[in-house]
């Protein structure tokens, strides 16, 4: 099938403002578009530019706007998008180049709310690895799930307008934290999201969850971190 991509394009180096330019080339209906990025990017215009890296759906580098939908370009097939094909960079980032955005807000946003295990207490007495139930990890489960491809914070219409909001994905790893019953610093955590930039800035738009590649329910982890704010209980 002919399939046409109208690509946002600019170069910080030559160009005063962003522009779109047009490819068509032939495609098949199961080719990614990633694939035909990369086909442009080989055989058509080699100054095109974005990011890519295990092409499986697991970095999450390739996120992008795909016929304005958060999308990540590996997973998302031809047929399922068209024939006509707009390709843009994620919203609410500075774009560096053409669909490559600066991702450092977003990740010091991430690093916020301590994105790592915190446990003082001694190890079991046998030195073994701390142990949790099967009923314990599904409380969190679905949230340990997120890449951090910014689909879900860069479709937020909160993040669009405050650059200070936390947004989704650190919300999500906050949750993965906070409920994970050998971590000790579920208090310290949920400070850090109760402040102005954090749980209150979320107006559950539930546009995170419609546009999460690996389907975490983001919204419904969001809920649950406002009823602790609101409880202070974890069950």
């Amino acid at each position: 099938m002919e399939v046409t991509l109208k690509i946002f394009r600019y170069n910080p180096e030559v160009d005063q403002k962003f522009h779109y330019e047009t490819y068509t080339l032939e495609a098949e209906e199961t080719d990614r578009v990633l694939d035909v990025l990369e086909r442009i990017k080989g055989q058509k215009d080699g100054t095109l530019s974005f990011r890519r890296s295990c092409a499986h759906g697991v970095c999450g580098s390739d996120a992008l706007r795909i016929n304005g939908r958060n999308m990540l370009a590996c997973k998302t097939l031809v047929r399922d998008v068209g024939e006509k094909i707009t390709v843009e960079p994620i919203l609410g980032l500075k774009v560096i180049k053409d669909l490559i955005v600066d991702m450092e807000p977003f990740f010091d946003n991430y690093k916020k709310i301590l994105p790592y295990f915190i446990n003082e207490s001694p190890l079991p007495a046998d030195g073994k690895e701390r142990l949790q139930s099967a009923e314990a990890r599904a409380r969190f489960d679905e949230t340990t799930k997120c890449i951090l491809c910014a689909c879900c914070t860069t479709s937020c219409p909160s993040f669009w307008a405050s650059d200070d909001y936390l947004g989704p994905a650190a919300l999500v790893t906050a949750h993965r934290f906070i409920f994970d019953d050998r971590d000790e610093a579920a208090a310290e955590r949920m400070q850090i999201i109760s402040e102005t930039s954090g749980l209150a800035r979320c107006h559950t738009a539930y546009n995170c969850t419609l546009a999460c590649p690996r389907e975490i329910p983001i919204t419904q982890a969001i809920g649950e971190l406002k009823m602790v704010s609101v409880t202070g209980k974890l069950d």
